[in-house]
């Protein structure tokens, strides 16, 4: 579990033989990344581990957040249909994420009423992700002509250099889409201000 480095995509279920190992996993867990997690157990033996986590210096934010017990209540018996319970509920906190991503009212706005069709715009996605970048996959940015954005993939200077290559893009005819790779680690990411670290693959689309 140590070797695991977590993420806001990463989804941990602890599923194990006894207290003592429930405990050591949720402490380990609870201190690292994470978009859910889950635990197995009756209502007091996860109320004592949560209790114990708690003393020995975890979030209680992160404890309050804790699935269980685990799954969704479809009446499950079998192993298997556990099985599916649980990846059903991950599935459903995957999905309710996901919808904070995507296309916001904005977007959409500017995209399909024709009063705010100025000429060509550039929706620009994050398609890929590795390390601590500051939005996740499927944020979605728009960018008018007149260089106006709507929405934002993280701010800062990546934003700012994703940007010059949509206005690059708005001045050519030849470009309809690109990916663009921005690397927000090591030296010359640090000189540049690009503090929060990690890789994002970024898709630009003429629209």
């Amino acid at each position: 579990m140590s070797q695991v480095e977590g993420s806001s995509n990463t989804y941990f279920v602890i599923v194990t033989r006894g207290h003592r190992y429930d405990q050591t996993c949720l402490e380990l867990i609870a201190r690292k990344k994470h978009a859910y997690i889950g635990m197995i157990g009756s209502r007091a033996r996860v109320a004592k581990v949560k209790e114990t986590a708690l003393l020995n210096g975890c979030d209680k934010a992160v404890l309050d957040q804790l699935y269980s017990p685990i799954g969704l209540s479809i009446n499950a018996e079998t192993p298997v249909e556990i099985g599916v319970a649980i990846m059903a509920e991950i599935i459903e906190v995957k999905n309710k994420k996901m919808r904070s991503s995507g296309y916001s009212k904005d977007i959409l706005h500017a995209i399909l009423k024709p009063e705010e069709k100025t000429g060509r715009n550039v929706l620009v996605t994050i398609v890929a992700r590795k390390g601590s970048a500051p939005r996740d996959v499927g944020t979605k940015m728009l960018v008018t002509p007149e260089g106006r954005c709507i929405g934002t993939i993280g701010g800062g200077c990546m934003e700012s250099e994703v940007l010059q290559i949509a206005f690059q893009m708005l001045r050519s005819d030849r470009e309809k889409s690109q990916l663009y790779h921005v690397d927000m680690t090591g030296a010359d990411a640090e000189e540049e201000g690009m503090v929060c670290g990690g890789v994002i693959d970024v898709l630009l689309e003429v629209i």
